[in-house]
């Protein structure tokens, strides 16, 4: 049984999917052909080695790159994510690796920069407060002072704050580009916890990453790319050991490796996913 089975079951339609994508840039094929569906109260891991695709693909959802060819879907309609404020106004919302943030501000001040509610011709400093510590506190975080400059901060407080900047305005989809990247064990486990109160709350997470181990606690599904293509979809209580042989392609999902069989120890396929 997955440790996944008692969350709230994920609804028929996907609210973001991409049909038949393609990205090259110059003479390189970032992406070819990639099929994809995230759906509500999902966690969606994207996995894949350096040179997969995953940041390409992070870029297409969160309006950062268009693609060459095929189509973006929100709740099954086209759409064109043709910048990140333009996916933004769709309910899509983006956290990538750099994280964005201005160290010499505090969490206030990076959570609202650039949106900062005024009253009158001054800054509603009260309601910028209130707001921060109600995101705060929604994703269970354990930053002490929303008047703490950013860079004093830990690596997961500060992944956290870049979370709650992305929650203004209450998207739909969040997309987080190696989230744990260069975090110590116990800022990585914080922000997979954070990863699941994002799921409770409702939204639709793609999870963007390398590190398949970590994937494998919070993802419901996982897609392997590899070289630019989708090579499976696997379920998120997949072993390490089969995860890893359809990353480096050493089994093709919903393929027996040739030879395989009972007492081969190849992973067992069912409807092209790893079982």
């Amino acid at each position: 049984m997955s440790e996944h089975d008692d969350a709230p079951s994920v609804p028929d339609g996907p609210v973001l999917s991409l049909r038949g994508v393609s990205k090259s840039f110059g003479g390189v094929r970032a992406l070819v052909d990639v099929d994809l569906e995230v759906h509500e109260r999902e966690v969606l891991a994207v996995v894949g080695d350096n040179g997969a695709g995953k940041s390409t693909l992070a870029g297409l959802l969160s309006g950062v790159y268009r693609p060459d060819e095929g189509q973006v879907l929100l709740d099954g309609a086209p759409v064109v994510l043709g910048s990140p404020a333009a996916a933004r106004a769709h309910g899509i919302a983006a956290v990538f690796q750099d994280l964005a943030l201005v160290d010499d501000l505090d969490v206030v001040e990076n959570i609202f920069l650039a949106r900062e509610p005024q009253r009158g011709p001054f800054l509603d400093e009260i309601t910028m407060e209130r707001e921060a510590w109600g995101l705060l506190d929604q994703l269970a975080a354990s930053v002490p002072s929303v008047r703490q400059a950013v860079r004093t901060l830990s690596g997961g407080q500060r992944q956290v704050v870049a979370v709650a900047r992305a929650l203004l305005g209450s998207p739909r989809v969040l997309v987080l580009d190696e989230p744990t990247s260069s975090l110590a064990i116990r800022q990585t486990a914080e922000v997979l916890n954070l990863i699941e109160k994002l799921r409770e709350r409702g939204h639709a997470v793609v999870l963007v990453s390398h590190q398949a181990g970590e994937l494998q606690a919070v993802a419901d599904r996982i897609v392997v790319l590899r070289l630019g293509r989708v090579h499976g979809i696997v379920d998120g209580d997949t072993s390490y050991e089969d995860l890893l042989a359809a990353m480096t392609g050493a089994v093709r999902p919903g393929r027996a490796p040739r030879g395989g069989g009972p007492g081969t120890g190849s992973p067992r396929t069912e409807g092209g996913v790893l079982r």
